[in-house]
């Protein structure tokens, strides 16, 4: 039943930040929790908006197609974050297609529980509004990096994100802790597979990074900070 939550799955998100175990309890009476297996979508485009939710651990890879029919990654959503908050953006339905990457879990909400939620606790409704400035911010950010900047500078800013935001640091760099695939990148960045195995291989060659099948190092984020800031020149 969904009161049987432990009201401990929610303390560490930065979303319930302030609230105690009362009110955690609280929180969690209408959800339960789910989990998805790698390749399994958590909500499709277009599908009625059911639920919301906020992501425990895993990761979850959200896409959107374009009325062209070209797949884009518009983002990907960590633990610990809100998501599929389709109220909030005055919609009806899911704007893109969330799927895990790897074995996630989420605790769910139903839609009309939102309204409700965030009137009780409106530090829910403050940490919600930041987290959604935060992804606005970085649209604007990928906007304007396709507008402006070459490909192999995009490629970099779109691998320190990565790395910034699911990094594990080990021996050889910075690993990026999901599976990540070269056609993953070229989604996030509008450019083809074939430009980023260029991009992906050359910088392989110089010890930039180290690649392998759906996983990336970043043995030299430094050298990318510079590609990707236009200081130093690029590879191709």
């Amino acid at each position: 039943m969904p009161a049987s939550l432990d009201p401990a799955i929610i303390k560490g998100l930065s979303i319930f930040d302030g609230l105690d175990d009362a009110a955690r309890t609280e929180v969690l009476v209408s959800a339960i929790s789910k989990r998805y297996p790698a390749g399994h979508p958590v909500f499709e485009q277009g599908e009625v908006a059911a639920h919301f939710f906020a992501l425990l651990f895993g990761r979850l890879r959200v896409t959107q197609v374009t009325t062209e029919g070209q797949q884009v990654i518009v983002r990907m959503v960590n633990p610990g974050d809100l998501f599929g908050i389709a109220k909030a953006l005055r919609r009806p339905d899911y704007p893109g297609t969330a799927t895990a990457v790897t074995e996630s879990l989420a605790v769910a909400w139903p839609m009309e529980a939102w309204d409700p939620l965030i009137r009780r606790f409106p530090t829910i409704a403050i940490a919600a509004m930041q987290t959604m400035g935060n992804r606005l911010q970085e649209a604007h950010t990928r906007l304007r990096e396709l507008s402006t900047e070459e490909v192999e500078r995009r490629v970099a800013h779109a691998v320190l994100r990565l790395a910034a935001q699911a990094g594990s640091k080990e021996a050889r760099g910075i690993r990026i802790d999901f599976p990540i695939s070269r056609q993953d990148i070229a989604e996030m960045t509008g450019t083809t597979l074939h430009t980023v195995s260029r991009i992906l291989s050359a910088w392989e060659s110089a010890g930039l990074v180290e690649g392998g099948r759906q996983k990336l190092v970043v043995r030299d984020p430094h050298a990318l900070v510079l590609i990707g800031d236009g200081l130093r020149k690029g590879l191709l």
